[in-house]
């Protein structure tokens, strides 16, 4: 694939959300299946995020948090970003984008800062409040007990960044090779993805009584089946054998009874020291890493004017997904959500910029700042 096939989208006037070059307003801005927050300053440099719509409901949630990293004065400052795949339904995605920020900053207070501990602790307490919600609404709403969402996580705080994953959403870093002059993609989450042949591995050492643990469906490897992810937040059917009956509908459950949980809430979690040479971070969910490489991606986000960055790297995944289809760009815009499902998934974007001279200050009392992804789209339960 040329790059400059790619790349040159980025200098054309843009059609969706054409009057957004100041940024749109404070909180992100709607525009049909389409959300966006052209760019905006945190902590460590500068953002820009974007959201487009496939489902029926909106499934996809994300947030961008900048400052206090703690729930006591004074903490370490930072920039949080979470990118909540769902999966089954809305409400996982949903209930991790209002709980997982907070115990973070619970954990980082208990612990007097931020640590890979602080984050797998945050991401298991999260799950045990999720299951304790399936547990309460289980005989009048079975349908939550099969609903999930795929969790990443990014921090930067006091120049170290912590990168935190369950599921297959992606983060990948920018990094200057400084003596050829090239920006070079660094994936830096590990995915939980039964199409990965170390995460069957993984999946059969630890379930070594069950031949069926993964299974060969169609051409995709799926757990018991079922799900193609390994980790996640919910899915309590997959988890606690309380579920694995009536009401959930006959789809979701298992012939015979489990006596452990099949997955797993834990994130894969890395931990690394911020250099100068470190330009961008992009996170995003599985739909846009369907289309685009890593490089690409990267390559992209080098080329591009910042402002409105994410939203033009989301259109340039989408472009590829009408070609995968033969079908012109202009014609995929005009197909509603739920059918424009069957083209690409719901799709979200964030590009972190990564100031050096900010990203080393870790006292530094940067812009307050919190952002929901997604929030005002038609189709999403919350507006």
């Amino acid at each position: 694939m040329s790059l400059m096939r790619i790349v040159s989208p980025c200098w054309k006037p843009s059609v969706e959300g054409e009057n957004s070059s100041n940024g749109g307003d404070a909180a992100g801005r709607a525009e049909g299946l389409l959300w966006y927050k052209d760019s905006g300053q945190h902590v460590n440099g500068e953002f820009s995020m974007a959201v487009i719509q496939a489902n029926n409901l909106l499934e996809d949630y994300s947030q961008l948090e900048s400052g206090p990293m703690s729930s006591v004065d004074p903490g370490p400052q930072g920039t949080f970003v979470g990118v909540y795949d769902g999966h089954g339904g809305p409400e996982a995605a949903r209930f991790v984008n209002e709980r997982l920020f907070e115990n973070i900053k619970k954990f980082t207070s208990e612990n007097n800062g931020m640590s890979a501990d602080v984050i797998n602790k945050a991401f298991l307490a999260t799950e045990d409040e999720f299951l304790s919600l399936v547990k309460n609404q289980w005989l009048h709403k079975p349908q939550i007990a099969s609903v999930g969402a795929c969790c990443l996580v990014g921090v930067v705080c006091s120049g170290v960044l912590y990168i935190a994953n369950a599921g297959d959403s992606r983060a990948v870093l920018g990094r200057l090779e400084r003596a050829i002059k090239e920006i070079k993609a660094v994936q830096l989450s590990y995915e939980h993805n039964a199409s990965i042949e170390s995460v069957r591995e993984e999946l059969h050492s630890l379930h070594p009584d069950d031949p069926h643990i993964v299974v060969l469906k169609n051409k995709v490897w799926r757990v018991k089946g079922l799900i193609q992810i390994s980790r996640s937040i919910g899915d309590a059917y997959l988890k606690r054998a309380e579920y694995n009956r009536e009401p959930l509908l006959a789809k979701f459950r298992l012939p015979e009874p489990f006596n452990k949980p099949i997955l797993k809430a834990e994130p894969t979690i890395l931990v690394q020291k911020l250099y100068p040479e470190d330009q961008f971070l992009i996170f995003a969910s599985d739909g846009l890493w369907e289309h685009l490489s890593n490089q690409e991606a990267v390559d992209f986000v080098h080329s591009c004017p910042r402002n409105g960055v994410a939203r033009k790297l989301l259109k340039a995944a989408l472009r590829e997904a009408a070609k995968k289809r033969e079908m012109r760009y202009s014609d995929l815009k005009k197909i509603d959500r739920g059918v424009r499902r069957h083209f690409h998934d719901d799709i979200t974007v964030i590009v972190l910029f990564l100031d050096s001279n900010l990203v080393s200050r870790s006292s530094f009392r940067g812009p307050l700042i919190s952002i929901k992804g997604g929030y005002g789209v038609s189709g999403n339960g919350n507006t």
